[in-house]
């Protein structure tokens, strides 16, 4: 599991993947159709978990507003930090 941060506008995208740091690359080479726009991209979160099924619940939690906002949280605490 992985977030990205849009540093254009702020934009969170959030996805999963064995590999986030090349998912990372294909979205700032406009790779993804849903996010090209938006680039560049920062990794700004990830998550491993044990196995797909549990990533795919965690990814979900992530997309959900209470998940959005644990992220948003988080990335607070790292500027302060």
């Amino acid at each position: 599991m992985y977030a990205l941060r849009s540093t254009k506008d702020e934009f969170l995208y959030i996805g999963m993947s064995e590999d986030p740091q090349k998912r990372l690359k294909h979205h700032n080479l406009g790779m993804t159709q849903s996010t090209k726009n938006r680039r560049p991209f920062e990794l700004i979160f990830t998550e491993q978990v044990k196995d797909r099924e549990k990533a795919r619940e965690r990814e979900k939690y992530y997309k959900s507003g209470c998940g959005r906002e644990l992220i948003k949280e988080k990335i607070r605490n790292m500027k302060l930090a």
